[in-house]
């Protein structure tokens, strides 16, 4: 299964990109072993409407594009569900055994993900309550994409 993030906002160079670099690096390096193959990150610019409904239109409708059918779609909003990364690992490992061929997981902008894009979302996850720095989600995305990995290889990484 392909695996690719989307992102609303571009990340500058700096220490929270190196470290969000190293650890989708890991995945790229860990995951063809149990069937996940990272297929990069694609940064859309915020949404410049006026209002938050608006921009969360504009970008919705821009990820809504991107997506090929059949494609399964977790978007990354506080208002999600809090998963452990075992449960994570799971979900993901239930998708590519249920023969979806790619995944996009989807940070948005500012003011979140359109209602819509939500309704359709095959699972809408929190990294928890608090409002986290894009730089900082994007660092923890990658850290649990190749603990994923390494949970679905049996590889000791995670020590539940």
């Amino acid at each position: 299964m392909k695996i690719s993030v989307h992102a609303v906002g571009r990340m500058k160079a700096g220490p929270e990109r190196e470290l969000a670099d190293r650890y989708f690096e890991r995945f790229a390096k860990s995951g063809p072993a149990v069937g996940l193959e990272f297929a990069g990150i694609t940064e859309i610019a915020e949404g410049r409407s006026q209002s938050a409904v608006e921009r969360q239109r504009d970008e919705g409708s821009r990820l809504q594009a991107q997506l090929q059918p059949g494609t399964a779609l977790i978007l990354l909003d506080e208002r999600g569900k809090s998963l452990s990364s075992q449960d994570l690992a799971n979900r993901i490992g239930q998708l590519r055994d249920g023969g979806r061929k790619a995944l996009v997981l989807a940070i948005g902008g500012a003011d979140g993900h359109d209602p819509p894009l939500r309704d359709q979302a095959d699972l809408v996850l929190s990294f928890g309550a608090l409002t986290w720095p894009h730089q900082l989600v994007r660092v923890m995305l990658g850290e649990q994409l190749y603990r994923v990995a390494t949970i679905l290889s049996g590889h000791p990484y995670h020590r539940a």
